[in-house]
């Protein structure tokens, strides 16, 4: 099986919540911080092409707010988003998990107990 990995930022509640949920349930995984680990052009081509762009983006974080509102005006289709987004990976919402069936896109318990199962003897 893949290596499964939770992109993200570590201080990031989160990512943090997410990665708490893997190990009390066993799942094995690392982290891919974008601080520390930046973001290749492929990754993003590859989710993009798997799920749409403006799931991707983080509007609600400080970051987004943080930006010149022309620039944010800038961002209407999927290869503007891309440039964003290559430019401050901190900018997607978080965590992005990659596992065998695809990708998941923030934190939801409900969706890694689909993928991962409840009990503390749950594999990947």
């Amino acid at each position: 099986m893949p290596e499964l990995v939770v992109y993200g930022i570590e201080n990031c509640d989160q990512v943090r919540k997410a990665r708490a949920w893997l190990r009390a349930h066993g799942v094995e995984h690392r982290l891919h911080d974008f601080r520390r680990d930046g973001l290749a052009p492929e990754r993003l081509a590859a989710w993009l092409g798997r799920v749409p762009w403006d799931s991707l983006l983080n509007r609600r974080g400080l970051g987004w707010r943080k930006l010149d509102p022309a620039r944010r005006a800038q961002v209407t289709d999927a290869a503007s988003a891309a440039e964003l987004l290559l430019e401050d990976p901190v900018l997607i919402k978080r965590p992005v998990l990659e596992h065998e069936s695809g990708i998941v896109v923030g934190f939801s318990e409900a969706i890694y107990e689909s993928l991962f199962g409840a009990g503390p003897d749950a594999s990947p």
